[in-house]
């Protein structure tokens, strides 16, 4: 597994090296906006347990991205949902969008170690993309006010979010990327979506169709669980966190 992923890695280097400053740029984002706009409201803990939990909550968001599945009726095959946003959110709402996006990364990268991919990294890219565009705008307007009420408004803002950035990114980049990486021509792509539905005639009515529709029903069925799960959790992660350097801590209310 390891000697084809390093194959991989080798054949689709110039990618590899567009995903590494994507993934610098979104990491270096979210930290600005965390120390300027969120910086009284963020709990600061000591970085091995910061870590930790990061860690943690990461090998468990891989768990559930290997168990992803497509929706056949909505979009060709090779997209697929996954779970493993749960986690990842449950963290930045916890510690921080900097930590969502850290255990979004560990996400995938334990994933690539242990399955490797079979998109070209093009998938795992997206997964990754996609996925910091529904967890950094929802932990942002959390971490504004921390009561369920906020919970409520970051979560359907982090699923518009997804809905809209991951229709665009799909139609201006990831679809004619696939296209290139995977040796398969756009058209093909396109004509596996107008066999599903009719109505695809072209990329954007592809992404419109197919990939939006998907990325609402993600945007919601990771916020349900949310909702149901982090004021629990939370309470666990802040006490396995439980260091704070200066900051006074604001107790989950969501």
């Amino acid at each position: 597994m390891k000697n084809g992923l390093l194959q991989a890695v080798g054949e689709n280097l110039q990618f590899v090296l567009v995903c590494a400053v994507v993934i610098a740029a979104i990491i270096l984002a979210a930290y600005v906006l965390e120390e300027k706009v969120l910086r009284d409201n963020i709990a600061v803990v000591g970085k091995v347990k910061y870590l930790t939990v990061c860690g943690m909550l990461g090998a468990l968001a891989m768990l559930l991205h290997i168990f992803d599945f497509p929706l056949v009726f909505l979009a060709p095959e090779f997209y697929k949902l996954d779970l493993g946003e749960i986690p990842a959110m449950i963290g930045g709402f916890a510690l921080g969008p900097v930590a969502g996006v850290v255990i979004e990364l560990v996400k995938i990268l334990l994933k690539l170690v242990i399955k490797g991919t079979s998109t070209a990294f093009v998938g795992d890219l997206a997964n990754f993309v996609v996925g910091c565009a529904f967890l950094v705008p929802a932990s942002i307007v959390y971490h504004l006010k921390k009561t369920k009420k906020t919970a409520r408004l970051a979560l359907t803002v982090g699923t518009v979010c997804i809905t809209i950035f991951g229709t665009v990114f799909n139609a201006v980049y990831l679809l004619p990327a696939f296209a290139s990486l995977y040796g398969m021509p756009l058209d093909a792509i396109i004509g596996m979506g107008s066999a599903i539905n009719p109505g695809i005639r072209g990329v954007w009515s592809f992404v419109l169709l197919a990939v939006a529709p998907l990325n609402l029903i993600k945007g919601v069925l990771i916020s349900v669980p949310t909702m149901v799960l982090y004021k629990r959790i939370s309470r666990v992660l802040l006490n396995v966190a439980q260091e704070d350097t200066g900051r006074r801590r604001s107790q989950p209310q969501a």
